[in-house]
């Protein structure tokens, strides 16, 4: 791959890139249209990959009665989040290469700017996958055969919007899949808690990634993509209220399950109050502010991984 883009000038930063970020600073030109591909400019997207995986594994420490959560999980679902939220979009831009080229926040996306091959995609792709599958198979058997489950759900996702209106949905399954897999790699199957948490995220998904979606929403509507941004509309305040609120309910009850108490609830109050203040000031009609309220989803992440460590600190 190093030969082929050595000459290949870099594709223009993209207006959701974090600002001066590493790639663009510190990585070898060869390397910054791949890093482009893997989104290694705008981490967000590994982080709210990850929180499912660290909220579940904390969840299950609280379950078990201990105090101290698996720092080796903890590590090993942060490599493998970077490397397979990686693999996922440089699969989602193969797919989507003749769509990304007519939407003006894409059009400068390695591949359809020409920066880099389908080929080199394809490569990059499959170590990516290597890189996600070495992880995988540190843990049980159990999660192992979960972890290659969620595959299905990955592979469909780029296609929905082609046809429903709700690819948030089909999102929320792939990337709250953590939910599953943090319980499973401590106790080698599943119960009440993790799949509460499970539905938690996937509607925490719907409504962060539908803020999201409203940057889109105009060339989406030319060009024919659908999404729940714009089959909300106008709406798009209250449906957001009611999956972050549908959220918060959830992420108590699996807590509950789980055997947490009084500190995990006092972060989830945290955390709903940040998630009001995002419905409060987001403005559909503005990208900046809408990326902005897609971003602040990091800190909510936090807030909540925070709680349950607390919890389990307390036990």
């Amino acid at each position: 791959m190093t030969s082929v883009t050595m000459n290949t000038p870099a594709p223009t930063a993209l207006p959701d890139a974090a600002a001066r970020n590493w790639l663009d600073r510190f990585a070898p030109a060869w390397l910054v249209p791949y890093g482009r591909l893997a989104r290694w400019d705008r981490p967000i997207g590994w982080w709210l990959l990850l929180w499912p995986c660290w909220w579940s594994s904390v969840l299950a420490t609280i379950a078990m009665g201990e105090r101290y959560p698996n720092l080796w999980h903890l590590a090993l679902f942060m490599i493998g989040a970077i490397a397979m939220r990686g693999a996922g979009c440089t699969y989602n831009d193969l797919v989507d290469r003749d769509i990304d080229a007519q939407v003006e926040r894409t059009a400068n996306r390695p591949i359809p700017s020409g920066a880099v091959s389908a080929k080199q995609a394809v490569i990059f792709l499959v170590l990516q996958a290597l890189a996600g599958f070495v992880v995988l198979i540190q843990f049980n058997a159990y999660t192992i055969w979960l972890g290659i489950a969620s595959l299905a759900v990955v592979a469909a996702y780029p296609f929905m919007k082609r046809i429903t209106s709700w690819p948030q949905f089909v999102l929320g399954l792939a990337f709250s899949w953590g939910a599953l897999v943090g319980w499973s790699a401590e106790f080698g199957s599943l119960s009440a808690a993790p799949l509460l948490l499970y539905a938690a995220s996937i509607v925490w998904t719907i409504g962060y990634d539908t803020i999201y979606a409203h940057q889109d929403k105009e060339d989406d509507a030319v060009i024919g993509v659908r999404s729940t941004a714009l089959l909300f509309g106008e709406r798009t305040r209250m449906m957001v209220t009611l999956f972050y609120g549908a959220a918060i309910v959830l992420l108590g009850t699996a807590i509950v399950q789980a055997g947490g108490g009084v500190v995990a609830a006092a972060g989830l109050l945290l955390a709903a109050v940040h998630m009001t203040w995002q419905i409060v000031t987001l403005d559909i009609d503005n990208a900046e502010n809408c990326l902005e309220r897609f971003r602040a989803n990091r800190a909510t992440g936090w807030i909540i991984f925070i709680a349950l460590v607390l919890e389990a600190l307390t036990l």
